[in-house]
């Protein structure tokens, strides 16, 4: 790949880490929050966050915080790994990355869906 279309291809996937970390903490966070609200924290499903809704509301922003700054480190490194990987390999990398963070985006989704079951319908898709 030549830098021009690694820098463009580099600058998407920070997009879509940006999408799939919005989903995944603000939104969920969000929702989650609701849904305890209106049908209690023992609906939670997730054990951490279940354990985090009985903290204190600092605490669950501050993990969430905590969240975003080791995605970003560990992606801001696989991004350098990317720029650093030769030719033809780097395609098949960089493919990765994009499975990885369409992952990322559907699991975003598909938390988002259910917390919005839980909300509407009470009770979890899961």
């Amino acid at each position: 790949m030549t830098p021009a279309r690694t820098d463009r291809q580099v600058e998407e996937y920070w997009d879509w880490v940006a999408v799939a970390l919005f989903l995944l903490l603000a939104v969920d966070l969000l929702t989650t929050l609701a849904a305890a609200r209106l049908v209690g924290v023992g609906a939670e499903r997730n054990p951490l966050m279940r354990w985090l809704l009985g903290r204190d509301i600092a605490v669950v922003v501050g993990a969430h915080l905590v969240v975003v700054v080791v995605v970003t480190g560990f992606f801001r490194h696989l991004v350098e790994r990317l720029r650093r990987t030769p030719e033809p390999v780097d395609r098949y990398f960089a493919f990765a990355i994009e499975v990885w963070l369409g992952t990322l985006v559907a699991v975003g989704l598909g938390v988002f869906a259910n917390n919005l079951a839980v909300i509407v319908l009470g009770e979890s898709l899961l």
